[in-house]
């Protein structure tokens, strides 16, 4: 939680905002150039791939998008120092993009969803602050 602390403390360069902008980033990066092809495809157990054997592995999928929440829980542990923050993002990423995979929602649903969650991570984390203060 020092992280977080240091991060919320409100100089000019932290902050909420900064917290956010940091989580926002860190966001993107996971969502787009750390997922890869693979991962973005392969996260929809819909869609069936094929591995060397030539089989397809009716449970890929879940391993993929478990990976691709992992990496998302990462950023945002490693973000606001909090492990719990960390896994909170894994549970709802995972949930979130199952959604949007079983198409109960749209892209930019999924996204708007996804940016709620790191809002939620900062007010929740600035909250804590306030009360430990």
């Amino acid at each position: 939680m020092a992280l977080t602390a240091h991060l919320l403390s409100g100089t000019e360069h932290t902050g909420p905002l900064a917290m956010l902008f940091a989580l926002m980033i860190g966001h993107a990066l996971a969502d787009y150039p750390l997922q890869g092809k693979f991962l973005a495809i392969r996260k929809n157990r819909h869609i069936k791939s094929i591995d060397y054997t030539g089989e397809s592995p009716p449970s890929l999928w879940v391993y993929c998008l478990s990976a691709h929440s992992l990496v998302h829980a990462g950023a945002v542990w490693v973000i606001t120092g909090s492990a719990l923050f960390g896994f909170i993002e894994f549970v709802l990423h995972w949930l979130i993009d199952f959604a949007k995979c079983e198409k109960w929602t749209s892209f930019h649903r999924d996204q708007a969803l996804h940016a709620l969650c790191k809002i939620a991570y900062v007010a929740a984390g600035y909250w804590m602050l306030e009360i430990w203060k």
